[in-house]
């Protein structure tokens, strides 16, 4: 029988204290290679010196072109998404997905494409939506899906969507998620694949191809989906919405990613910046018929006076709506339904 022999793990806020002690749990002959995806930014950590320490078994950030081992930790580096492919871990820096790089989804996707039924996929604690494709994709492989429980979580944000979006095999707590994965390994690949995630796997896979390629060609976006009115909020290239709706997702031909909840945080992320940039510019307005009154003072011009304080308050007047919506409630910070 095949085994379950690759793991494949993400988390982002919250997912620290998780790893530490889904590590130490963790016995030292494991029989199956463990790759994780940590949410940590571009800058250089000591994170697999801690794994390490936490643990049996040994960690260290993944290395291009490595065969992949058994019984090992390999961590994506700072700012670079880590795929599997033909027994080897792959690095590049390709366009970020859900804003993210390492993202999830690439190493979940890679892992499912590649090993099927050989994976075991997990979703720990962390905002936003980054991994529930991935799961999914896992999940129409025949892989395993392991999620924390959300009311277990410091975020909850990152179960909750891949829940959502594919379902679970297993739902367990921090304490709980070694055990899971020990099970997981020592059962084996099922010949069951999920309900969710059957319907999507010829999009799952269009898809992935796409993403291995990095840009794509507006054909290959046709295929997998339809050109939307919306932009993307990292180039500004047109989205298409991939097909099906569990999840919603989009994608531009630059290679970036957006699963629903993480593009509603761009919008709204980039509509506030065009607020302050509007507010910035009629501050200018202000600045500008304020010099030009103290100039027509000193050259008596009372008509000119009259005319710069009509434009001083008129612009303080927008400036002061514009300062009023940024406390309005956005629309765009619900869940996408």
């Amino acid at each position: 029988m095949a085994e379950r022999d690759i793991v494949v793990i993400g988390a982002s806020r919250g997912g620290f204290q998780g790893l530490k002690v889904l590590i130490s749990q963790l016995p030292a002959d494991l029989p199956a290679a463990l790759f994780i995806v940590l949410h940590i930014g571009r800058h250089d950590s000591v994170l697999p010196e801690l794994m390490t320490s936490w643990g049996r078994l040994p960690a260290r950030y993944a290395g291009h072109g490595e065969a992949i081992e058994r019984g090992t930790i390999c961590i994506a580096p700072p700012d670079r998404h880590l795929v599997l492919s033909q027994g080897r871990m792959w690095l590049n820096d390709g366009a970020k997905e859900n804003f993210a790089r390492p993202a999830v989804d690439p190493l979940f996707r890679s892992a499912a494409m590649e090993y099927g039924a050989r994976v075991i996929g997990v979703v720990m604690s962390g905002d936003l939506d980054d991994g529930a494709v991935g799961l999914a994709n896992v999940r129409a492989q025949r892989g395993f899906a392991i999620v924390q429980d959300p009311d277990d979580c410091e975020a909850a944000s990152m179960p909750q969507a891949a829940l959502e979006t594919c379902g679970a095999d297993r739902l367990c707590t921090e304490q709980e998620l070694a055990k899971c994965i020990e099970q997981a390994v020592e059962a084996g690949p099922s010949e069951e694949t999920s309900g969710n995630a059957q319907t999507n796997t010829p999009v799952y896979e269009k898809e992935a191809l796409i993403a291995a390629s990095g840009l794509a060609e507006l054909e290959e976006l046709d295929d997998v989906g339809e050109r939307s009115a919306l932009t993307c909020p990292d180039c500004g290239g047109g989205l298409w919405r991939v097909k099906g709706d569990r999840p919603l997702r989009y994608r531009c031909h630059t290679g970036h990613a957006f699963t629903g909840l993480s593009l509603a945080e761009g919008i709204e992320s980039r509509s506030e910046e065009a607020v302050w940039s509007a507010i910035r510019a009629v501050h200018e307005r202000v600045i500008f018929a304020k010099e030009r009154q103290r100039w027509a003072e000193r050259a008596g011009d009372r008509d000119q006076i009259a005319i710069e304080q009509a434009r001083i308050d008129e612009a303080e007047r927008l400036a002061e709506l514009l300062r009023a919506a940024m406390h309005t409630p956005s629309s765009s910070s619900a869940s996408p339904e």
